[in-house]
């Protein structure tokens, strides 16, 4: 599907020029700005004015939807219009002080009504009812429209805690413009930062026709590093749709609690992720692309809303702890489990957990992590192979697991043969393997499967984070003359081979550091480490054939350690 959408950049006085409504949608989320998002509004906007100032200020992208070019629905950059507004009235309150402290009335009552047209909207002059360039979502929109613009006293009881934000807000850029520009009592002075700071504020503003186009700009630019908040365009889809069949206040008031709470569990950026593993363990692998539209086409009535978000809820706490080898959720045994899968960093697994942690008792759950984790090791960490394949297979076993296609753990280990590499092909990739420990993911999985590898020869148990140990190079990562028998070339493809690393002690490994493979010998006979025991005893002397020689018996026992019985 094409996305379309109109780029453009735009200053705030075009914004909000040539009679342009902005709506922030009704479920869209509430004011949340504080003090720290206002401090640097308000850097930003002093900057502006120095002498060897910038000419403008870049703030970010605007995603807007229209259908006519005239009402837009913001979809991204609520808060910082809003917060524009704000600021706009806490001017426009100054000029309030200086017309009551009879400083030039009538003309600083010109330039108040000017600037509030230009960028507020007007007021009715007989009920003072404001027609407003902006109007905020349902939680803030009356405390905008009957205090804020109208420039009324504002309450300071009775608020939610979105409504108090605005009141501080407000409150914060009232003092700030007066004891910068207030106390000059000066109107033209006040007229000019508000004049010239709209022409220096500018947006790139991406501007759609509906929800779907939306979505694709969020992937579009998240993909770019530009995080946009997908989550709230989802939220305002499925309140819409309860709104629109039942319009009860009450109810839409407990599904925002019980949002809020999902938000607050994931956090926003994360949410995306989680609803898409979430989505495709229950159902066939839906693409990222795809997912907004997916739900919109599926999830069509109130039933189905509350529906979704129970289910979001019973998957929220797992997913979460997917990633959180400490969460009390696990056992001991899965504990590891998690902790490896962490440190494989593999998400493509992740429908299938969720749909395995709802399906099985804590045994064949602790089996499912298990082989989830060889998997990750065989086929991604040593294997390399695309995930593209892999995510297809993970998420249409998660799908048939959860309708009950597939019952038993055995039954899904079976499914998973396709992304088991064979002893043969792991064989062959573990033996050519490198892993660059300047990397401090690659450092971690080689100390891993150093300490496994001495766990299997020796049966001692060690810590994997303990700073006693270090991992040892034996041709130096920086060798010096005693090791001439390596060109530079040679170097370059071995030091980083499995087969050339080993653990010590941290302080025999200082001492030793880049001295010649004799020396390291005296040392390695008495490690405490088996198989660092066994470079001594195996080797005169240390060449690549002899890096490749210990790297194929390292391999023949990776075949064993990490190896699933029933699909052998």
């Amino acid at each position: 599907m094409s996305i379309n959408f109109n780029t453009s950049n735009q200053t705030y006085r075009q914004l909000m020029g040539n009679g342009l409504i902005y709506y922030v949608p009704r479920f869209q989320r509430d004011y949340s700005w504080t003090d720290e998002e206002w401090d640097d509004l308000w850097a930003d906007i002093q900057n502006l004015f120095l002498t060897d100032s910038e000419p403008e200020h870049y703030m970010g992208y605007l995603v807007l939807q229209s259908k006519d070019n005239k009402k837009f629905d913001i979809i991204d950059g609520q808060q910082r219009l809003t917060t524009l507004s704000i600021f706009t009235l806490a001017v426009l309150k100054n000029f309030e002080k200086l017309i009551s402290d009879g400083v030039d009335p009538e003309n600083n009552n010109k330039r108040q009504e000017q600037l509030r047209g230009s960028f507020i909207g007007y007021l009715d002059p007989i009920t003072l009812i404001p027609q407003s360039k902006l109007t905020l979502n349902r939680n803030n929109n009356n405390f905008y429209q009957n205090y804020l613009v109208p420039l009324q006293k504002l309450p300071l009881r009775g608020l939610k805690a979105t409504e108090h934000q605005m009141r501080k807000a407000f409150e914060w850029f009232d003092s700030k413009v007066g004891q910068e520009y207030g106390y000059k009592k000066d109107g033209a002075v006040l007229a000019t930062l508000l004049d010239h700071l709209s022409d220096k504020l500018f947006f790139t503003v991406i501007t759609v026709t509906d929800e779907l186009n939306a979505y694709k700009v969020f992937e579009t630019l998240n993909a770019r590093g530009v995080k946009l908040s997908s989550t709230d365009l989802l939220k305002n889809y499925l309140f819409s749709v309860v709104h629109r069949e039942s319009g009860d206040d009450r109810e839409l008031n407990i599904l925002d609690e019980r949002w809020e709470i999902l938000v607050g569990k994931l956090g926003s950026e994360s949410f995306p992720d989680f609803l898409r593993a979430h989505w495709n363990s229950r159902n066939k692998l839906v693409r990222s692309s795809d997912l907004f539209k997916t739900i919109r086409s599926k999830v069509l009535n109130r039933k189905q809303v509350f529906e979704l978000v129970r289910e979001m809820e019973s998957d929220a706490d797992p997913y979460v702890a997917l990633s959180r080898p400490e969460d009390t959720i696990w056992n001991s045994e899965q504990k590891e489990f998690i902790e490896e899968l962490r440190m494989f960093n593999v998400r493509q697994l992740y429908p299938l957990l969720l749909a395995g942690f709802r399906k099985f008792d804590s045994k064949n759950l602790s089996l499912l992590l298990k082989a989830c984790s060889i998997i990750s090791f065989r086929y991604n960490v040593i294997g390399n192979q695309p995930t593209n394949e892999q995510e297809r297979v993970y998420t249409n076993v998660a799908e048939q697991l959860h309708n009950s296609k597939l019952n038993s753990i055995q039954d899904v280990l079976q499914s998973l043969r396709s992304i088991y590499p064979n002893d043969n092909s792991f064989y062959s990739s573990f033996c050519e393997k490198q892993l660059k420990t300047a990397q401090s993911r690659n450092k971690r999985i080689v100390r891993y499967i150093l300490f496994k590898i001495e766990n299997y020869v020796s049966g001692n148990n060690y810590d994997l984070d303990s700073d006693d140990y270090n991992i040892e190079h034996v041709l130096p990562e920086f060798p010096e003359n005693d090791w001439s028998q390596f060109t530079d070339r040679d170097h370059e493809l071995f030091v980083y081979r499995i087969g050339n690393m080993t653990l010590m002690k941290a302080n025999e490994n200082r001492e030793l550091g880049n001295k010649s493979f004799g020396q390291k010998k005296i040392v390695y006979i008495n490690s405490i480490f088996e198989i660092t025991q066994k470079i001594s005893t195996d080797n005169q002397g240390w060449t690549m054939e002899r890096i490749a020689h210990r790297q194929k018996w390292m391999a023949n026992q990776a075949k064993t350690i990490w190896r699933i019985s029933q699909l052998d």
